[in-house]
């Protein structure tokens, strides 16, 4: 039997210095149980094999059901703590003036001309919801529960995966498993515990969707799937919130504001049907370069920040083409169409 826990030691080490993830070294353990298991139940007794892993499968048998209870007990208690509610906003974070450690966490934010007191408390009483917890939403979401954004919706029906860590850096090898809202959560309030994080662990449907946008100020769309897209288009406009939206495919992203209400096109005015098949492929079918949903998100939220405090000049408008490949950035403009189905009645 020593021979079996000094080779799974062995195992163990040698994987993770390959760089194996956790999942795949726990699976080679597995397998090494399985194995021996084998080993015990097929071979005759005195078997000098059978005798060097234990002799016996009933040893085998009780540590197999310790470990399945083990697993059992962290899957059970992981998804407690992924479950727990938020507490309501005003036990989450002050209302009115700054605290002392609010002041010293946004100085930087303060002392800036275009931003100041004044723009912090706008930002502090803010509502922002994102849509998807993914790549881009990642570095969005991070960034807006930096600058301080009072309350931050985040709504996705995925969970995370080890294909997401490349890109979707709000996320960690542990939580792999767990639904992205509540990973995204964690992040969040770990990084800034003043804000209330609002996590919906559901796909966005017709249904909820306006009900749901009504309650926000701002509405960010990272989401990869052009029905989707259409649908947080519809009721944005018809609760009359504005929309931005960002893109990513491979080396170039694209991010735009979408706000009819204030004479800006709404997206059907620019995508008014879906791409042909294969002309907009997913990510997973595509690819994409990791750090591109951080640069596109970052500008994301920046153009939330400057959306909600008034500062610079927007993107209404406007959409900003960014090529990673060629380091070219580029901003066309972009009209409302008269016929759009969508906003053609504002």
């Amino acid at each position: 039997m020593f021979f079996v826990f000094f080779l799974a030691l062995t195992i163990w080490l040698v994987a993770r210095r390959a760089g194996l993830p956790s999942q795949a070294r726990w699976l080679l353990l597995g397998l090494l149980y399985v194995a021996v298991l084998g080993i015990q139940v097929l071979l005759p007794e005195g078997t000098p094999l059978r005798v060097m892993t234990g002799g016996s499968p009933a040893l085998w048998l009780i540590l197999g059901g310790f470990a399945v209870l083990v697993v059992l007990y962290r899957a059970g208690l992981r998804r407690v703590r992924a479950r727990v509610q938020a507490p309501p906003p005003s036990e989450t974070r002050q209302t009115g003036p700054f605290s002392d450690v609010e002041l010293d966490r946004y100085a930087r934010h303060i002392v800036m001309r275009e931003i100041g007191g004044l723009g912090q408390k706008r930002l502090k009483e803010a509502k922002v919801l994102v849509v998807g917890a993914g790549g881009l939403g990642s570095p969005v979401l991070l960034y807006l529960a930096g600058a301080g954004v009072g309350t931050i919706g985040v709504i996705d029906h995925d969970t995370v995966s080890l294909s997401n860590l490349q890109r979707q850096v709000i996320h960690t090898d542990a939580r792999s498993g767990m639904p992205k809202v509540f990973s995204a959560e964690m992040a969040m309030t770990a990084l800034n515990p003043h804000i209330t994080v609002r996590p919906y662990n559901r796909r966005l449907t017709a249904e909820i969707a306006e009900e749901l946008f009504a309650e926000y100020d701002l509405i960010l769309d990272g989401n990869d799937n052009f029905e989707t897209r259409t649908l947080v288009n519809k009721a944005a406009v018809a609760t009359g919130k504005p929309l931005i939206s960002g893109a990513i495919a491979q080396w170039e992203g694209q991010i735009s504001l979408f706000d009819p209400v204030r004479g800006a096109p709404c997206y059907a005015c620019i995508f008014p049907k879906a791409p042909a098949d294969g002309l907009a492929p997913s990510c997973a079918e595509a690819g994409v370069a990791g750090p591109l949903p951080g640069v596109i998100g970052t500008m994301m939220a920046l153009e939330a920040m400057k959306e909600l405090t008034d500062a610079g000049t927007g993107l209404s408008g406007r959409m900003m083409l960014y090529d990673a490949l060629n380091a070219e950035t580029r901003t066309v403009k972009l009209k409302r169409r008269a016929d759009c189905p969508v906003c053609g009645h504002i």
